[in-house]
């Protein structure tokens, strides 16, 4: 009898393993590898797309097609716009997931227009123009941008002032880019609605999305993940990197957003280690901050930039 029901648990324990192995590469290839997203097209929780002519403002630009290398050998691409009149001071813009560098257009257009910034506008890896299978959450790509950091330097001068500006995954991904050995020539970092590590990000859409508990399908997606991308959810931490930060830090959020948990915008502020200031936008759900306040969100960022670039 003994016999018989350990012969039942350890099929049942099987059986569940299996399980959980297919559902961690079906999670795998829904969030991590480059692949459809239209399923977040009707997420309540990401009711911002950017309009025809926000984006048409970029088209009308003379962009210049720009590419670098990444550390493990992608071709990544990104637009680079000069300004009007000769500067020193240039913002890279990062985009958020399953999305793109022009899409980035609101921010590009006040900062060229109203600050005369040149423009760095990449494309992350796994999206657009980019080379990779597979999406970094932020991760993969702090590297890539230290790349392209070093990418403005060269080309616009030793005596370079540049801003790292982020919404989104692009918010975490200047994030965890603030933990890094940044060159000095990085005056300030903007990081808008970022998510706190891709752990607590993807706990938090397997419970709102799947109805799922987080544990053990996170973390065997993450070992997967690990196994693929190289690299795991639990290292992949915005919180972490901030704590290092040495580069003054703006944290935006909207407090009506229920895609990344507004409390994380507290838990990034709380654990940065270098001068920082906060801005919420009441009423203003996942990536809307700049749509909801335009005024508001231009004149804080212009305020807070204007302490650190000359």
């Amino acid at each position: 009898m003994k016999k018989r029901i350990w012969r039942v648990l350890l099929i049942f324990f099987v059986l569940l393993v299996i399980a959980d192995i297919g559902a961690s590469f079906y999670f795998y290839n829904v969030a991590v590898s480059r692949s459809d997203k239209r399923f977040l097209n009707d997420d309540p929780g990401l009711n911002h797309v950017p309009a025809v002519k926000e984006i048409n403002w970029l088209e009308e630009m003379p962009l210049k097609d720009v590419s670098i290398e990444s550390d493990d050998g992608l071709k990544l691409h990104g637009y680079y716009l000069k300004a009007k009149s000769p500067t020193r001071k240039t913002v890279i813009i990062a985009h958020g997931y399953n999305g793109e560098a022009k899409e980035m257009g609101p921010y590009a257009q006040f900062y060229y227009e109203k600050l005369g910034y040149n423009v760095l506008l990449p494309d992350a890896r796994g999206h657009g123009r980019s080379e990779g299978n597979y999406i970094g959450f932020g991760w993969k790509e702090r590297k890539d941008y230290v790349k392209w950091i070093r990418y403005v330097i060269q080309k616009v001068g030793d005596d370079s002032e540049i801003v790292l500006h982020g919404v989104s995954m692009g918010g975490a991904t200047v994030s965890m880019a603030s933990g890094e050995n940044l060159p000095k020539n990085v005056k300030a970092i903007v990081s808008d609605c970022a998510y706190t590590s891709v752990d607590d990000e993807l706990s938090y859409q397997m419970k709102r999305m799947y109805h799922l508990p987080p544990i053990p399908l996170v973390q065997s997606t993450s070992l997967l993940t690990k196994i693929r991308a190289g690299y795991s959810f639990e290292e992949a931490s915005a919180l972490e990197q901030v704590k290092k930060s040495h580069t003054p830090m703006l944290f935006i959020h909207g407090d009506a957003d229920v895609f990344v948990p507004f409390k994380m915008v507290y838990e990034l502020y709380n654990a940065c280690g270098s001068e920082k200031e906060l801005y919420v936008v009441h009423g203003a759900g996942h990536g809307m901050s700049h749509k909801v306040d335009p005024v508001g969100y231009e004149k804080k960022v212009t305020n807070f930039l204007s302490k650190y670039v000359q």
